[in-house]
């Protein structure tokens, strides 16, 4: 608690913030009554403090002959956000969360104002989830910003927000948010508790609570997070649990489901029959990106008979020169463009794309006139590559290349048998994940008619009137 004696507690917090040397201490006296303002210097407005706050103080105050609780009167000087504080321990907690602490004399209470300094960026476009048509917003590190963006989408008393603190060190705000007769209470109360047995030193983004609250290790993303705030929304409104962090642009989606991945914001701002031909364009690209590299190496190295002879001697003519093994070239080549993706993320916007291209144009054409890898492998996993990068979820691109490998060794090994060895393991590891104790193959397993013609094919607005079954409470939409 508190203590009733102002210098004791000025003494105190000196005492506890002694290396803070941020922390700034006023000390006036109004009307016989002793008050001291504390805050982070940093993190807090000073001119908010000046002009506005111990402005409005004294003016109010002097209009006044006697005060009889000075408290209330302080209550009556700040339109912002006030709280009551009752023990060090929400002092501090409020202090570096740009509150600025107002200590009474001989009251064991505090009051904390927000004058939170605007220190963060501005509100722009999606930068790894971008689209032609819809908005063009995306989350900032400002909480309150991220959570303004939800709230002027979703204009409803039932979206419910529980706020949660996380860190030991950090002490980060963790938002839960869901539309209340959408989403499963249980499943906003099941995750409500697991986030709040977290004990590590900090969160500093929403990565950790997205890799705390995955049930199993996987190359499949089985939580997803978007940077923007109209798929959020979205999310919400089909009954999904939404979860945004202080200080992170990322918020988390729960659960996700493998067949969500093949769907972007886009698809809800085309006409049906285009978004249709996309799915299928994902679909077919997800399939060669695994599937192409191993299915060349089956075909030259052990079954020869499932070509015609004439395009077997083609691929034959082009591997003379060639002193490796195809595995070797296929894995070397799919090293090369790793790294040069790498070097295009990392690199300055202005130089990182034009470095990529000349080192894939230079470097291919170098090495096929070297005979270090033949043209039809350079073909192979090009094709192979940029079907991958048709999903704008890294987690997603990073499976793909994992186990694009995977197959490709177990090709190498057993020709096509080992193909289709790698198949069932792949579907044995996707049967066997969950998001959230969801099934993840949901629609596929368990067989949903309904959801699953809605993986390939979009309805006309009209007719989606339907949210899945699985995780909500209220499947029916509003109807045209």
């Amino acid at each position: 608690m508190i203590n009733k004696d102002l210098k004791t507690n000025i003494n105190y917090i000196k005492k506890e913030l002694i290396n803070a040397k941020d922390i700034i201490y006023k000390n006036y006296s109004i009307k016989n009554h002793k008050i001291c303002i504390v805050y982070c210097e940093s993190i807090c407005d000073t001119s908010s403090i000046n002009d506005f706050l111990l402005k409005n103080i004294f003016t109010l105050i002097n209009k006044k002959e006697k005060i009889k609780n000075i408290k209330e009167t302080l209550y009556e000087t700040s339109l912002g956000n006030i709280k009551d504080v009752k023990n060090y321990k929400d002092l501090f907690n409020h202090i570096y969360n740009g509150f600025c602490i107002i200590l009474i004399d001989k009251y064991s209470t505090s009051l904390a104002i927000e004058v939170r300094k605007n220190i963060y960026r501005a509100i722009t476009e999606p930068m790894t989830e971008q689209t032609i048509s819809g908005p063009k917003e995306s989350f900032n590190e400002s909480f309150t910003t991220n959570i303004g963006l939800i709230r002027k989408r979703i204009k409803t008393k039932d979206l419910n927000i529980k706020e949660l603190f996380v860190g030991k060190n950090t002490k980060n705000k963790v938002d839960i948010l869901y539309i209340r007769n959408i989403a499963d209470k249980k499943q906003v109360n099941r995750i409500a508790a697991k986030i709040k047995r977290i004990n590590i030193d900090g969160i500093l983004d929403s990565t950790y609570i997205k890799e705390i609250l995955a049930s199993k290790t996987s190359s499949f993303p089985t939580i997803e997070v978007t940077e923007r705030p109209d798929k959020a929304s979205m999310a919400l409104l089909e009954g999904r649990i939404l979860i945004v962090v202080e200080n992170s642009p990322y918020a988390i989606i729960i659960p996700t489901f493998f067949v969500d991945l093949f769907h972007s914001p886009e698809d809800n701002y085309q006409i049906s029959i285009n978004v249709t031909f996309t799915r299928i364009i994902r679909f077919l690209s997800f399939i060669l990106a695994i599937l192409l590299p191993a299915f060349y190496i089956a075909i030259t190295t052990y079954n020869h008979e499932t070509i015609p002879t004439s395009l077997l001697l083609n691929f034959v003519s082009q591997r003379m020169s060639v002193p490796f093994p195809a595995i070797v070239e296929a894995i070397g080549m799919i090293l090369i463009f790793e790294v040069l993706r790498e070097s295009d993320v990392r690199l300055p916007k202005f130089s990182g794309s034009a470095i990529s291209i000349l080192g894939a144009i230079v470097l291919g054409d170098a090495a096929v006139k070297a005979g270090i890898v033949s043209p039809i492998m350079l073909i192979i996993i090009a094709t192979s590559a940029v079907c991958s990068l048709t999903f704008s979820n890294i987690a997603m691109i990073n499976a793909i290349r994992l186990w694009r490998i995977i197959f490709m060794i177990l090709a190498t090994c057993f020709g096509i048998p080992g193909i289709f060895m790698a198949v069932f393991i792949l579907l044995i590891t996707i049967i066997d994940l969950d998001s959230f104790s969801y099934p993840y193959l949901y629609p596929i397993a368990p067989l949903n008619i309904t959801f699953l013609t809605r993986f390939l094919f979009k309805l006309n607005i009209k007719k989606d009137n339907k949210r899945p079954k699985i995780i909500t409470n209220n499947n029916t939409r509003s109807k045209l």
